[in-house]
């Protein structure tokens, strides 16, 4: 650093004005800024430099001298690209930018476009100099004006230029006609109401001889239609030209102007089949009059280079989403499995997420290249894995299930972990649905079982228990081999929870079996091994809580079934053992068998095998991939030693989705999904049960205690009916109606929102979120229905606590959808 400044100090001695100048300004220019940088070898050494520079610079730009600000900001741009604050700068930018000679115009719209946003107040004192130079004679000064106009252009910009724009785009200059087609795309993504200023413009820079200002007006065009898909018809006039235009680009022989790689200007190729998907999406004149050339393009283009498999790529895309032939589809379909074979991680990634998208469309021709996708099962990178056992799932069905699941239990055993949740879940839904005999589907469930009984759904675990119940005939075997597997590993946690399941519920069956080969390993099955087996379970490491529960239950059935003595002794001397256990599940079973068996009159009613439990398919859910550790066995898996539970209802949600809608301070959020078809879990549920009265919703049960409370029990006649709550209208808007009734008890208050579709059509998707003040609590209840046909209503409960005197108020989020347009609003209600 030493070296550095005093050679500074020299150049300074030799010239007295610069020696000035650099006392004001620090560093004299760029070059000796980016030496001076390079010199530091500390960050803080850097930082100290460019702290005393900006200081310098500071300094400097009150004197206004208009020699020195172009180096001034020029190393402004320096720091402020290192990272360090320059925001003070901006208004030198727009001196430089007033400023008659071309680089300082340069170095002022680039210093513009750095440190200035959309959003930036300082912004309006440019509008009046960018439409000065968009009439300016040089025309590099039109394009820095309109570059910068790009780049930074807000709505009200967008709005004042927007004339200047589109009269430029009829310039004769084809440099500035392709600057302007820009900018107009730009002005559409901010105020899309302009879209008609350029629409005539755009159709005739379709038919332009440059190369470049066609690939720009191709970008807008496609913008344009993006924006308003009613203009489509008018730009499908130039489908004729484009298509010619494709054609010649594939016809023509060597252009140094253009050609990338031996390709004749690959850019303007796929732009133009990007717009002509756009063009014939929905129109078969179009989709007829481009197939030919989709043909072309897909059989002449080089697929061995990288340019060329982007034209194909954009081909496929154009030919899948159009309505071309079936034939052509199937080239399309064959383009992508080539693009399998390739060397590229890019190319094969894009091939198989293409491939899932359409394996909807033509599933037979997304078959003939399953080899292949399954050969990228064993690739070293974990997206192309992903992506093609994705692909893979969707292929399985009844005449693929049996080589497919071969391939994904090869694959089950060398996965990630991170794969294994969703594939076990994968292949146990495609077994239970394909599945050609009971067999061949017990078979599988006891592979998965093996093979990665620590990442099993809960659910997909009690499925399996369904099938073994549902299927007597395999109930022996499955003991068999679960009894087998639990000698051979107890590390797996649903295979150990499965084997102790069916070894307590089977006992009998189990006992019966005295001597068992499996994989040509023999196992002794007398009562005493089976508790033998059982015992060093529980002592060993793998085992948890829910393990211990289902030895335990499994125990306590083994005693009622088995006739040996000792055996019997010894299981109870195991259950007396637990009742001192620091696991208060555990301890409780452990108490409760013990007093069971001694009730020789009921035990063996209480402990006998259970009904046939009522079978469930399997639904694919949403999985955390990164789940690593064994799930734990949900409480309806657990009481299927006892009982059979419905399935649990959803949580409420508890994420702060309304977050500080109430200004600065916090607010309770709640937001609840529509009731799903299953019984609610609820308490009420299981007292109605014993009547064999069906459970019905939150809602209806509330209406029947009111309903009974009402009711004299100690008179002739009913009492009179309490007055309906009067409806307080909270929103109406876009076809739908919300309505709230209040109802208050103490300090809480019990708010029920009525929906109701007010415009002749049904309102779909519906959902309400709502947030209160912090200093109140909000519960809500399930959606009666997230649709709403007219002349129906469809309600939803919310209970607020906490309100005391004050005012009820609520700030509600709706979001619905109505005429196929999805509506999301927010509106504040309060009630007094």
């Amino acid at each position: 650093m030493s070296t550095f400044f005093q050679k500074q100090q020299q150049v300074a001695a030799l010239d007295p004005r610069l020696g000035s100048l650099m006392a004001s300004a620090g560093l004299y220019n760029l070059r000796a800024l980016i030496k001076g940088v390079r010199a530091c070898k500390t960050l803080a050494d850097e930082r100290s430099l460019l702290q005393k520079e900006s200081a310098a610079i500071r300094t400097s730009f009150k004197d206004d001298d208009a020699y020195m600000r172009y180096n001034n900001l020029s190393k402004l741009l320096y720091i402020h690209m290192l990272g360090y604050p320059a925001h003070f700068g901006q208004m030198e930018c727009l001196k430089l930018v007033a400023s008659p000679r071309f680089t300082d115009k340069r170095l002022g719209y680039l210093g513009i476009m750095l440190l200035l946003d959309e959003n930036a107040q300082v912004l309006m004192l440019i509008t009046n100099g960018l439409k000065n130079d968009m009439n300016h004679s040089n025309m590099f000064v039109v394009g820095l004006a309109l570059c910068t106009f790009a780049n930074i252009a807000s709505e009200e910009m967008s709005r004042d230029l927007c004339n200047e724009v589109e009269k430029l785009m009829g310039s004769s200059n084809s440099y500035i006609r392709k600057k302007a087609a820009l900018c107009a795309k730009r002005i559409i993504r901010k105020v899309p109401d302009l879209v008609d200023h350029f629409q005539k413009r755009t159709l005739q820079l379709l038919s332009d001889k440059s190369h470049g200002v066609l690939l720009c007006a191709l970008s807008l065009a496609i913008q344009i239609c993006e924006t308003d898909s009613n203009v489509i018809p008018l730009f499908r006039r130039a489908t004729s030209a484009l298509v010619a235009m494709l054609r010649n680009l594939l016809t023509t022989s060597f252009s140094p102007e253009h050609d990338v790689a031996g390709v004749t200007d690959p850019f303007l190729q796929t732009k133009i089949l990007r717009f002509l998907r756009l063009l014939g999406r929905d129109s078969v004149e179009v989709s007829e009059s481009i197939n030919d050339i989709l043909a072309q393009v897909a059989t002449n283009t080089d697929s061995s280079k990288t340019v060329g498999n982007s034209i194909l790529y954009e081909c496929v895309l154009t030919i899948l989403e159009i309505r071309a032939d079936s034939a052509l589809r199937v080239m399309a379909i064959n383009i992508l499995g080539k693009f399998l074979g390739n060397h590229d991680n890019n190319i094969r990634y894009v091939a198989l997420n293409t491939l899932n998208k359409v394996v909807s469309i033509d599933t037979n021709a997304v078959q003939r290249h399953r080899s292949t996708i399954l050969e990228c099962l064993r690739d070293a990178d974990i997206s192309i894995r992903r992506r093609a056992l994705e692909l893979t799932y969707t292929l399985i069905n009844e005449s693929t299930v049996q080589a497919l699941m071969r391939e994904l239990l090869q694959f089950l055993e060398v996965a990630d972990n991170e794969f294994k949740l969703t594939l076990t879940t994968r292949i146990c839904i495609a077994a239970e649905r394909y599945a050609p005999n009971k067999q061949w589907h017990m078979d599988t469930m006891l592979q998965v079982l093996r093979l990665a009984g620590n990442y099993i759904r809960e659910d997909v675990l009690a499925s399996f228990l369904l099938l073994v119940c549902h299927t007597p005939e395999l109930q022996e075997y499955a003991v068999k081999h679960l009894y087998a597997a639990l000698h051979a590993d107890m590390s797996q946690a649903s295979q150990t929870l499965a084997a102790v399941w069916v070894m307590g519920e089977y006992s009998d069956v189990l006992l019966e079996m005295g001597r068992i080969t499996v994989d040509g390993v023999t196992h002794d099955v007398s009562p005493e091994a089976v508790v033998d087996l059982l015992a060093s379970l529980l002592d060993s490491v793998y085992a948890t809580e829910n393990t211990r529960e289902y030895v335990l239950t499994t125990l306590a059935k083994l005693h009622t079934r088995m006739h040996d003595k000792v055996q019997q002794a010894r299981i109870v001397s195991i259950l007396q053992h637990y009742e001192k256990s620091i696991d208060v599940e555990v301890q409780k079973r452990a108490l409760e068998y013990t007093a069971l068996l001694k009730r020789a009159s009921i035990r063996d009613g209480v402990l006998e095998v259970m009904p046939l439990p009522e079978l469930r398919p399997l639904v694919v859910e949403t999985v955390t991939d990164a789940k690593s550790s064994a799930p734990a066995a949900s409480s309806a898996l657990l009481d299927m030693q006892g009982t059979v539970e419905e399935a649990a209802a959803p949580k409420q949600s508890t994420n702060d989705l309304l977050a500080d809608l109430f200004g600065g301070e916090s607010s309770t959020t709640a937001s609840v999904p529509a009731k799903p078809a299953s019984r609610s879990k609820a308490s009420h549920s299981d007292i109605l049960g014993l009547f064999d009265t069906p459970a019905s919703t939150s809602t209806d049960v509330s209406k029947t205690t009111k309903a009974m409370q009402n009711l004299d029990l100690f008179s002739e006649e009913p009492a009179p009916q309490q007055a309906s709550q009067p409806e307080s209208e909270a929103y109406h808007r876009h076809g739908l109606r919300l309505a709230f009734t209040v109802e208050k008890t103490g300090d809480s208050v019990q708010v029920q929102a009525r929906f109701t579709a007010t415009d002749g059509a049904a309102v779909e998707g519906l959902s309400l979120q709502a947030a209160v003040p912090k200093s109140q609590q909000l519960q809500m209840f399930a959606l009666s229905s997230a649709t709403v046909q007219p002349g129906d209503v469809a309600t939803q409960d919310m209970r607020i606590s906490g309100v005391g005197a004050a005012a009820l108020r609520l700030r509600i989020r709706i979001a619905f959808t109505v005429h196929g347009e999805q509506v999301r609003d927010q509106v504040d209600w309060t009630h007094m």
